[in-house]
């Protein structure tokens, strides 16, 4: 899709968080009335009419947009946060990262087996978050699951893709860098 709106609004912060990666701060989208109304009509139009009963936000920048669809969708939202974060019993996943291991998780009874799934996060770049959500997401069954990010950052050293390879799962992307 790639707005050039949405583009041209888009900051990169060099070496951050560590020397040679190019951060992309969605945060110039979010405080942009303009960029906010525009991500939330694409995402609308891929998803109007898939549907979605949960859109599932990945902490933190994932709620945002997980949010405002939600409203526009007539869905529940369900967050997934790092541990110690949500106030009742949980589900957890415990994934590799490139520099050690994280853990996620969501309510036990934010999910069921008539919910169609959206996953929404603000970027793909390795895929190692967005796929331990998604095996956290499958633990209950949903009758179908969509997969969301803003940006995809597209290079072959990252491959955000490969760890859904295996999946039935459409992945869609709004920017594509």
């Amino acid at each position: 899709m790639n707005n050039e709106t949405l583009l041209q609004n888009l900051r990169s912060i060099p070496d951050f968080p560590v020397k040679g990666i190019n951060f992309r701060d969605v945060t110039t989208l979010f405080k942009s009335a303009e960029c906010l109304r525009i991500m939330e009509d694409e995402l609308y139009e891929l998803y109007k009419d898939k549907g979605i009963t949960k859109i599932v936000g990945i902490e933190s920048r994932g709620f945002v947009m997980a949010s405002a669809l939600a409203v526009k969708l007539g869905a529940g939202v369900v967050l997934c946060r790092k541990p110690g974060k949500l106030p009742a019993e949980t589900v957890q996943e415990t994934y590799n990262k490139e520099y050690g291991t994280d853990t996620i998780e969501i309510h036990k009874d934010a999910i069921t087996e008539d919910d169609v799934v959206l996953l929404h996060d603000d970027l793909l770049a390795t895929g190692g978050t967005m796929k331990a959500a998604l095996d956290l997401v499958n633990k209950f069954h949903p009758k179908k699951t969509y997969m969301n990010f803003l940006i995809e950052l597209v290079n072959e050293n990252l491959n955000g893709r490969k760890p859904f390879e295996n999946d039935d799962i459409e992945i869609t992307a709004l920017m594509q860098i």
